[in-house]
């Protein structure tokens, strides 16, 4: 029986999965573990690639893209470690990482989640945590992390600073994201109206709300590269982007739903109530 199981949701992630698992295979974590590719129907053949390539891992191909949240609960359901981590196919993992990030779950029993460092490929930090989603924190995450993308200096070293200390937060990246079974049972998985965005704040929310904590830590380092498939279809992004937005917000601030509508219909950003099968997750 494995202890930790890694689930990685794919979506036309051809380009980037190889680099993903061969670092899991060069730098594995020191538990038992096993690991679960579950495909979102991509149209660019990466269930094949992933079985001609790395036969030894099992992949669930559906039929039609679920999203984020709904692949990543059938990858769950079919695992069985006492640890999930959700994983990205944009990353590639250093050596002792996951090793750190298990070891900061198990020092910490009061602790349900924790999400490492984030850094792209220059090493340039992530703002991969924050304050539950609101008016003001989302705008506040928006600027900080559009300014260091950028490549603010002063954002840039603030956000830096934010990302070297380990603290309770609100929510983790989904990312790289690792729960304990028990806790994500205990919520029912992840909220699948939510086909891409914003899952994993609303997921850290409910486990708060049971009175568990989640944890960022530096100690853990994930390189994160960001998915080719999401820069290859913009507007279907944005929609998905919006769609996941009115559903938080209808969810968590419902007095703020009306306000929003109008803001992004002025805008003209508001989406259709129909979620497009093609958009990939993030």
């Amino acid at each position: 029986m494995p202890r930790l199981s890694i689930v990685i949701v794919t979506y036309n992630s051809l380009g980037q999965i190889d680099a993903c698992l061969a670092s899991l295979s060069i730098h594995p974590p020191s538990v038992d573990h096993e690991t679960l590719i579950v495909d979102n129907a991509s149209p660019d053949g990466t269930p094949l690639s992933v079985r001609q390539r790395w036969p030894h891992i099992p992949v669930t191909e559906l039929s039609v893209n679920l999203g984020f949240a709904g692949a990543s609960n059938v990858g769950i359901r079919q695992t069985a470690g006492e640890l999930v981590l959700l994983l990205n196919p944009d990353t590639t993992v250093p050596a002792g990482a996951l090793d750190a990030l298990v070891a900061s779950l198990d020092a910490r029993p009061d602790t349900a989640v924790v999400g490492p460092r984030l850094v792209d490929a220059t090493g340039r930090a992530e703002l991969s945590f924050g304050a539950m989603i609101g008016p003001l924190a989302e705008l506040r995450q928006k600027l900080l992390v559009a300014g260091n993308v950028r490549g603010a200096p002063l954002v840039g070293a603030y956000v830096n600073r934010l990302t070297r200390r380990a603290r309770e937060v609100d929510w983790v990246s989904g990312a790289c994201l690792l729960v304990r079974r028990a806790d994500a049972d205990a919520v029912g998985l992840l909220d699948e109206r939510y086909f891409m965005y914003a899952e994993d704040v609303d997921f850290c929310a409910a486990i708060r709300a049971r009175g568990r904590k989640v944890l960022f830590t530096p100690d853990a380092e994930i390189v994160h590269v960001r998915g080719q498939s999401v820069a290859s279809m913009p507007r279907a992004v944005e929609a998905a982007y919006r769609r996941s937005q009115l559903a938080f917000y209808g969810k968590h601030h419902p007095r703020w739903v009306p306000l929003l509508r109008a803001y992004l219909k002025l805008r003209q950003v508001l989406p259709d109530t129909e979620i497009m099968p093609g958009t990939p997750h993030p």
